[in-house]
C-alpha cells in the first residue's frame, strides 16, 4: 500500500479543500483490478462450443468495460473518486469476480455435465448481469467527470445486461439428442455411427485424447457427487464415450501414459515414488492417505493395522494421540494419483496381485448396454484384424474396458476375447504384449473369466513365457500377477502348481526382478504355497532360497517361508545356510506383519524340524531379547507366535541339559535357555 500511495501524486490543495472523497490507495488498487478482470474476461474462450452465444455476451460487455476503467484509472489518480463511486465499483468488483469464478468452473467440468446443466449455468450468467446492469445505473457518472463518449459506454454496456439474450434452441436441441441418445441404448439400439460422430463434435471431442479425457474428468464428477440431478445420465454418458472411442477413434495411436513400456531398456525398473508419497509405517505407496491427530500422514491400512495392535502413539513422533481419528488427506491422494497417471503406475500397484483400480461408478441400463456394445464391437475387430498395430490399439481399449467393471469383464469373456488374447502373450511387439497380459489380467478378476482363461489353449504356456522372457519387466509382473489372480481357485491352484515350469519362471521373477515384481511373484508364490501337494515342487524349484533371498526388502518373503514349512518344507528350510538367521533378523527388525510372519515360521521351524532348527534358533546371540521384545510389542499373533517359540527352545534346552546330566562323560553343549530378562517389565 505504501508504494501505491507514493505512486499516486499528492492531490492539489483545492481539491483537498473542496471535497473530503479524495483518491487513496485502494481505490486506486480497485480500479487496476477491476480492469484485470475485464480484460481476463474479454479474452476468455467460451467453456464449450454450445456455450459460445452465453458467454460471447460476457465477454463483449467485459470489452465496454475496459475502457471505462481506463478513463477511471486516470481520473483516480487526480484525486476525484467520489465515495459513493468508490463503494459502488467494489461492488463491480465482486460481480466481476463472481463472472471469472463461473468462466472457470465450466473449464473445468466435463463437456456433458455441462450441457446437461447448461440451463443452470445461462441462468447464472443472467443473473449476474442483471446485478452489473444495476450496478451500472446507480453509479454517479456525473461526479466522476467521464467524458461523454466513456459515460456512453456505461449506458451502452448496463442496456445490454439488461436484454434478455434470445433463446438458445441449438444447444436445447443438442441437449435433447444426447437425452434421446441414452434412451436408445437402453433400449439395445446401436447408436448410428454418424449421428454419434456430429453429437461429439458438436461438443468438441473429436479425438481420442479428449474424448479420454472427459470420460475421465466424468468418472471423477460421479465419484465426487458433484452433480446428483445428472448422475443417472452422467453414468450412461461414460458408457457412450467408451463406445464412441472405440468406434469412432480406434484408427488413433494408443497415448504412451496407458500403455507405458521402455523395450530398449528391459532392465528398467518402474517409477519409484517421491518420498513424501511413501506411508511411514509399510514404506509403500499410500493408496488412501489419512491424517492423524499429530498431524502426521499414513496409509489406513498401515495406521489401521498399528492401532489394531493395541498402541495409541503416533508411529512417526511417538508422541501419545489424543483420539484415534483418521483424516482422509484428499490433496495428497490427488497428487499421487497424478503422479501414478504421469508414471504410468496403477494406483494400487503397489499391492500385490491387484489388477488396475476401476473407478468407483455404479452401472445403470444405459452404460451397462453401452458395455456390451463396447465389448462386441472391440472383439470382432480383434478377431478381423490382421495387423499388429490395430491389435495393438484394440487389445489397448480391451484392456482399459476390462477394468472398468464386472459387467464390462463379463462382456469381454462372453464376447470370446480370451482365445484370441492369448497368442498376442507370444508377441515381440513389447506394447502389444503389455496390453495383451494386462487385459488378461483385468478380466482374471472375474471367476468366469479365471475358467476361460485355464481352459484356453496355451495359456498357461503363454504366461510362462511372459514371465520368462517378456519384453518387460511390467508385462512379467502382470504376468506374474495374473498366476496369482487364477490362484484364488482351489482347483487352478493345484493345476497351476503341477506345472514346474510356472514354479519355476516364479521363482526367477523373484530372484531378479525389480522390487514391484518380486512382490507380485512373492504374492503368487504365497498362494501356490497354500497347497500341501504343490510345496514339493516349489521348493524344488528354489522357492525357498528365493524367499529368502527377499527377507528384509519385502516383508511378504516371510508369509512365504511361513507356508513352505507349514506344509512339508520345513527340513529343506533349515538345511539352507543361515535361514534361520534370517529369520530372526527378521523377527527383530521388520514391519509388524513381516515380524509376526518371521516368528511363526521359526515356531514351525521348531516343530517339524526339531533339534536341527531348535539348535540354529539358540545359538543366535540376544534371539531371547528379540523373542520377549515380539511378546512385548507385537500383534496379538506375533505375541502367541513369540511365546510358542520361547517355550520350544526352553524344552529343548532342558532336554537337552537333562540328556547332558545322564551323559557326564559326553562334553556339554553350552545352550543359552531363553527365560524372561532380569530387568522388570514395564
Amino acid at each position: 500500500m505504501a508504494s501505491a500511495k507514493n505512486a499516486a501524486p499528492e492531490p492539489s490543495a483545492a481539491a483537498s479543500s473542496s471535497s473530503s472523497y479524495s483518491s487513496s490507495a485502494p481505490d486506486v488498487e480497485i480500479l487496476r483490478s477491476l480492469r484485470r478482470l475485464a480484460r481476463d474476461l474479454a479474452a476468455a474462450d467460451p467453456p464449450a462450443p454450445f456455450l459460445r452465444a452465453v458467454f460471447a455476451s460476457v465477454s463483449r460487455r467485459a470489452r465496454l468495460l475496459v475502457a471505462v476503467f481506463d478513463d477511471l484509472l486516470l481520473l483516480g489518480a487526480n484525486g476525484r473518486m467520489p465515495r459513493s463511486a468508490s463503494l459502488c465499483l467494489r461492488e463491480v468488483l465482486l460481480v466481476l469476480q463472481r463472472f471469472k469464478a463461473v468462466v472457470a468452473d465450466c473449464s473445468a467440468r466435463s463437456r456433458m455435465r455441462l450441457l446437461l446443466q447448461s440451463d443452470e449455468v445461462a441462468s447464472r450468467v443472467r443473473e449476474l448481469q442483471h446485478d452489473l446492469a444495476t450496478l451500472l445505473d446507480i453509479l454517479p457518472v456525473a461526479e466522476l467527470g467521464l467524458a461523454d463518449d466513456v459515460a456512453d459506454l456505461l449506458t451502452l454496456a448496463s442496456r445490454q445486461c439488461r436484454r434478455r439474450a434470445p433463446g438458445a434452441a441449438a444447444e436445447q436441441e443438442l441437449k435433447a439428442s444426447v437425452l434421446a441418445l441414452i434412451q436408445e441404448v437402453e433400449r439395445e439400439i446401436v447408436p448410428e455411427r454418424e449421428r454419434l460422430e456430429a453429437i461429439l463434435e458438436e461438443v468438441a471431442i473429436n479425438d481420442p485424447a479428449s474424448c479420454s479425457q472427459e470420460i475421465e474428468i466424468l468418472e471423477r464428477e460421479i465419484g465426487d457427487r458433484l452433480a446428483e440431478r445428472w448422475t443417472s445420465a452422467m453414468i450412461a454418458l461414460v458408457g457412450l464415450l467408451r463406445y464412441a472411442k472405440c468406434v469412432l477413434f480406434s484408427a488413433a495411436t494408443p497415448r504412451p501414459l496407458d500403455s507405458k513400456v521402455d523395450a530398449d531398456d528391459d532392465g528398467a525398473e518402474p517409477a519409484s515414488p517421491p518420498p513424501d508419497f511413501r506411508c511411514p509405517i509399510s514404506l509403500d505407496l499410500m493408496r488412501d492417505p489419512v491424517v492423524s491427530s499429530s498431524g502426521q500422514t499414513y496409509d489406513r491400512e498401515s495406521i489401521t493395522r498399528w492401532f489394531g495392535a493395541g498402541k495409541s502413539t503416533c508411529p512417526k513422533t511417538g508422541q501419545v494421540l489424543t483420539n484415534l481419528e483418521l483424516v482422509p488427506n484428499k490433496a495428497l491422494k490427488n497428487l499421487i494419483s497424478r503422479w501414478c497417471r504421469e508414471n504410468g503406475v496403477a494406483m494400487e500397484g503397489c499391492e500385490p496381485g491387484k489388477p488396475e483400480p476401476a473407478p468407483q461408478v455404479t452401472a445403470n441400463k444405459a452404460a451397462v448396454e453401452a458395455a456390451r456394445m463396447t465389448a462386441s464391437f472391440l472383439v470382432k475387430k480383434l478377431s478381423a484384424s490382421f495387423s499388429p498395430g490395430s491389435d495393438n490399439r484394440v487389445v489397448h481399449e480391451i484392456r482399459l474396458l476390462a477394468k472398468s467393471g464386472s459387467e464390462s469383464r463379463a462382456f469381454i469373456g462372453e464376447a470370446g476375447a480370451v482365445p484370441l488374447l492369448v497368442p498376442l502373450l507370444n508377441s515381440e511387439d513389447a506394447a502389444l504384449q503389455l496390453n495383451a497380459v494386462t487385459a488378461l489380467l483385468n478380466l482374471s478378476i472375474l471367476d468366469a473369466n479365471k475358467k476361460r482363461i485355464m481352459h484356453a489353449e496355451g495359456a498357461v504356456a503363454a504366461l510362462c513365457n511372459v514371465m520368462g522372457s517378456g519384453a518387460t519387466w511390467r508385462a512379467k509382473e502382470n504376468a506374474a500377477a495374473t498366476v496369482l489372480s487364477l490362484s484364488a481357485v482351489h482347483t487352478y491352484r493345484r493345476r497351476l502348481g503341477r506345472n514346474p515350469v510356472v514354479a519355476e519362471k516364479v521363482v526367477l521373477l523373484v530372484r531378479t526382478g525389480p522390487p514391484s515384481t518380486k512382490k507380485d511373484a512373492l504374492a503368487a508364490l504365497l498362494c501356490l504355497s497354500a497347497e500341501r501337494e504343490n510345496v514339493g515342487k516349489l521348493v524344488g524349484a528354489g522357492a525357498a532360497e528365493a524367499a529368502l533371498s527377499a527377507i528384509g526388502e519385502e516383508e511378504i518373503a516371510a508369509a512365504v517361508l511361513a507356508s513352505l514349512a507349514k506344509r512339508g518344507g520345513a527340513e529343506a528350510i533349515v538345511n539352507i545356510d543361515g535361514a534361520v538367521a534370517k529369520l530372526v533378523a527378521e523377527m527383530r527388525r521388520g514391519t509388524e506383519w513381516s515380524r509376526e510372519c518371521a516368528a511363526a515360521a521359526l515356531v514351525l521351524l521348531c516343530r517339524r524340524a526339531g533339534a536341527a532348527a531348535v539348535s540354529q534358533v539358540l545359538a543366535i546371540n540376544g534371539v531371547e531379547w528379540a523373542i520377549w521384545e515380539l511378546m512385548g510389542s507385537g500383534s496379538e499373533r506375533a505375541r502367541r507366535k513369540a511365546a510358542s517359540l520361547g517355550r520350544s527352545c526352553r524344552r529343548w534346552a532342558a532336554a537337552n541339559a537333562a540328556q547332558n546330566a545322564e551323559c557326564p562323560t559326553t562334553t556339554a553343549t553350552t545352550t543359552t535357555v531363553v527365560s524372561p530378562p532380569t530387568v522388570a517389565a514395564s
